[in-house]
């Protein structure tokens, strides 16, 4: 069914257009791209009178935009929430989430996927790149609520043996799909991978024509045991693996030297930014504004639950924005519609889509848009659109969510979802866990 989203703000995000930030108007979708995007009525009417049967969805006091796009997490982590907090980065490891996760079983993974994928879609995010195990199991949960994903089979050396095989499962389940699911390979990070690990991982990546994603010096602990074991930087010793190029997400990159800088942006490597979680287990401030400077994508992320402790998009990008006006000095820093850009466009781009395919409103673009109620008091009044969402807007502000051409979220609900099931499936899953021995 086609559809139509009538008197709307729109903020398509796209810069190639020309056009003012917003206008007024309508967008219309068929099959699984936007093929309308007009101010003009005219226009809008000769699009009804072309799909008799579309359904038309009043916006009146509500904006339109892309589809937030979370570039880094973990999903399945829902199930470890609050579990392990205000806790030493490798005590919170070593002591409690690397124990929980192997008692998880992979039911328990793919619920933990379910609820994380169910608090993404609600708050607006219609793309996410994941990086977790028993990946060959979550392609069908990520099929089913709609939702469009870069899936990573997460591997260290004790446990590749068992992953790549995933990698292969998954990548022909992904290949029978819709098209919304995408199977990458993800070496856990260069402290915790060996060498020849790390290169053979890169090697069945490019057998299966698959992209990668990885854990890039987040922490000073991982910067001092790169150094102690292989003499340089994360940065130096993956990009002399050949593990660098643009089919690569870096996450975190808080502490890259100058040079680091230059050869993520020469390599074509997205980073991957994450700041909440940066924060909350004290790895510090990745130089954001630099690495934009130095020519580096960077997108957005939340990380896991169990580190931030949510999936909230919209949190990121106003803390994403004042971290970088606090660290540097400087106001002017991170502005809201850069940061927004992190969060759509740039997330497309790490992602693997190509410029105005994803992560805008363009007619030809994939059909991925969130509708946002802006009559809220934190939304009003209005002097500037973007600076309202990024400084002012929350989850529970996304209204509808189409994904691919169809609506995954109306009126804040999920169709065939009943959440208090699943709530207390996850509550039994969580009880299990932690009482086994």
């Amino acid at each position: 069914m086609a559809l139509l989203f009538s008197n709307a703000t729109i903020l398509p995000m796209d810069p190639a257009a020309g056009a003012p930030r917003t206008f007024t108007g309508w967008a219309g979708v068929e099959g699984n791209r936007l093929t309308l995007l007009t101010a003009s009525a005219d226009a809008a009417a000769a699009f009804r009178a072309a799909h008799p049967s579309l359904r038309e969805i009043d916006c009146r006091g509500k904006l339109l935009m892309p589809g937030l796009i979370n570039t880094h997490c973990h999903a399945a982590m829902t199930l470890q929430r609050s579990y392990a907090d205000d806790i030493s980065l490798m005590a919170w490891l070593n002591d409690y989430i690397w124990p929980f996760e192997s008692r998880q079983t992979p039911d328990e993974v793919a619920l933990g996927m379910t609820l994380g994928i169910v608090e993404m879609l609600l708050g607006g995010v219609t793309s996410f790149v994941d990086m977790y195990y028993d990946q060959d199991r979550c392609v069908e949960v990520a099929e089913r609520l709609g939702i469009r994903a870069v899936l990573g089979c997460n591997y260290f050396d004790s446990n590749i043996e068992q992953v790549f095989p995933q990698v292969e499962r998954a990548a022909g389940l992904a290949a029978a799909g819709s098209g919304r699911v995408r199977i990458a390979v993800a070496p856990h990070s260069p402290y915790t991978v060996s060498p020849e690990n790390l290169v053979r991982g890169r090697e069945l990546a490019e057998r299966l024509g698959l992209g990668m994603m990885t854990h890039i010096a987040e922490t000073r602990d991982e910067i001092r045991i790169v150094r102690e074991r292989y003499g340089r930087t994360p940065v130096e010793h993956l990009d002399a693996l050949g593990m660098l190029g643009p089919h690569v997400i870096g996450a975190h990159c808080v502490h890259v030297t100058d040079s680091d800088m230059a050869t993520l942006a020469a390599r074509g490597v997205t980073v991957s930014h994450n700041p909440q979680s940066n924060m909350k287990i004290s790895s510090g401030v990745a130089p954001v504004e630099t690495m934009r400077r130095a020519g580096v994508l960077v997108a957005l992320g939340t990380d896991g639950t169990c580190s931030n402790n949510d999936l909230d998009m919209w949190e990121e990008l106003r803390t994403a924005s004042f971290l970088q006006k606090s660290a540097t000095g400087d106001p002017t820093a991170l502005p809201a519609w850069e940061a927004l850009r992190m969060a759509t466009a740039n997330g497309a781009r790490a992602m693997g889509y190509a410029d105005g395919e994803l992560g805008v409103l363009r007619e030809g673009a994939l059909a991925d848009l969130i509708v946002v109620d802006l009559q809220k008091p934190h939304l009003q009044p209005i002097h500037d659109v973007v600076s309202n969402l990024v400084y002012c807007g929350k989850a529970a502000d996304v209204d509808t969510v189409v994904v691919d051409g169809r609506i995954v979220v109306e009126g804040r609900r999920i169709e065939g979802m009943d959440l208090p099931d699943l709530y207390a499936r996850v509550a039994e899953a969580v009880r299990r866990i932690t009482t086994a021995e």
